[in-house]
């Protein structure tokens, strides 16, 4: 396989772009705020080809938003998180499906990380408002 259709985590381009879409349909379906999605694919080699971040404003609404994006992913595309962590405390909520790693804050955490400030040299795409999978 070659680069575009080979993604770390064994999914294809395809595949990747439905996690995408499910990720960011199930955030916005818990109403999610600030949705972005860094693209690490023209960066050469990268732990995975993006992350989707996103923020809440209570730790409530960060465990909703982890729990619908694991039972959308699970219920469309029948793929399980492979790993999460953060549920401690819920100020920050990793789920990582391998070529995918999402991110959801506890609004005063996303920005006391900054992680698109940390990853300035990826693609940056702001999800609008009604961008729904």
């Amino acid at each position: 396989m070659d680069k575009k259709t080979e993604k770390i985590g064994g999914q294809s381009g395809a595949d990747e772009v439905k996690l995408i879409d499910t990720i960011i349909f199930a955030m916005r379906d818990k109403k999610a705020e600030n949705i972005v999605h860094l693209n690490f694919d023209k960066l050469g080699k990268s732990v995975c080809s993006a992350f989707i971040v996103t923020n809440a404003d209570s730790t409530t609404q960060v465990r909703a938003i982890a729990d619908n994006i694991e039972e959308e992913v699970l219920k469309k595309l029948d793929e399980k998180v492979w790993r999460r962590q953060g549920d401690e405390n819920a100020l920050w909520i990793i789920l990582d499906y391998g070529s995918v790693v999402v991110h959801v804050f506890q609004t005063k955490c996303r920005k006391y990380y900054a992680l698109e400030d940390l990853w300035a040299d990826a693609e940056t795409v702001q999800i609008p408002e009604d961008k729904i999978a």
